[in-house]
């Protein structure tokens, strides 16, 4: 049994992760257009049709641009919290997606679909029912947490022993508070509920570090608040300073915002 990993995107301009098995393909969010994400996945040889359905972690736009498209063109079911349904219905977020189609999750129940088990966990973000996704098959996990204020016992307890990582290296909070945003902006991404900061990023991932850990992206950047490089060398320096193998052991990497990253597959 292997299972497969890559971002189509990631990145405050949007977000979308792909994960497979031999027999099951999903989405984990689609905030880029609909053409943009078939685009990324064609790159790796799939098309967009052989995907089984699309799980939404929160309702920013960034997250869920391209899901009615996806949904209509493909009949794709969607996933998401009660929380989150109740924001994109009230605001018609995504246009008409047929009510089949609209499945609900429940954060910290995990479901079983096709061959893999999915559970989605509450994280700490100012949205209405926002969820990470921990996605387990074949005695292998993906973890998945993005766009979280802090490292809540629920986000580490399910990024615990993950083969796979992607978390938020948000902002360099040098550059978050001598940049240009307003004040307001400045307090919603430095609180709780707002973004995870590349040294709280890394020091989170060397306190909890497991030797199952093979893989680490760091996404979700700031465009304007970091540098991929600066993200980088700092969680790598964190990693080090803890006497973990980067380069080695595990491999730390940057997920594209613009375009897909490498797939990373696990067998």
């Amino acid at each position: 049994m292997s299972i497969n990993f890559c971002t189509i995107a990631s990145g405050s301009s949007g977000n979308s992760v792909f994960v497979s098995t031999q027999g099951t393909h999903i989405l984990i969010d689609a905030g880029l257009s609909g053409k943009t994400i078939e685009a990324g996945l064609r790159s790796h040889g799939i098309n967009c049709a052989s995907v089984d359905a699309l799980f939404i972690t929160h309702e920013h736009s960034d997250h869920i641009k391209g899901a009615g498209v996806l949904s209509r063109r493909y009949d794709m079911p969607v996933y998401a919290t009660a929380g989150t349904w109740e924001y994109i219905n009230r605001h018609s977020a995504i246009g008409k997606v047929a009510d089949k189609n609209k499945m609900l999750i429940t954060p910290n129940t995990p479901i079983i679909f096709e061959d893999i088990e999915i559970m989605p966990f509450d994280i700490p973000h100012d949205a209405s029912q926002p969820v990470g996704y921990a996605i387990k098959s074949g005695g292998y996990k993906i973890a998945i947490a993005t766009d979280l204020g802090y490292i809540s016992d629920i986000v580490a307890e399910n990024i615990c022993e993950a083969d796979v990582i992607l978390i938020e290296s948000n902002h360099d909070i040098k550059m978050l508070e001598n940049g240009p945003y307003p004040a307001h902006l400045k307090r919603r991404i430095l609180s709780d509920t707002g973004h995870l900061s590349n040294v709280s990023c890394g020091r989170f991932l060397a306190d909890t570090f497991s030797s199952k850990t093979k893989h680490i992206l760091l996404g979700h950047l700031s465009e304007e608040n970091n540098r991929p490089i600066l993200a980088y060398e700092t969680v790598k320096d964190i990693l080090l300073a803890s006497k973990i193998d980067v380069g080695g052991s595990v491999s730390l990497a940057m997920a594209n915002r613009h375009s897909p990253s490498a797939m990373i597959s696990l067998s």
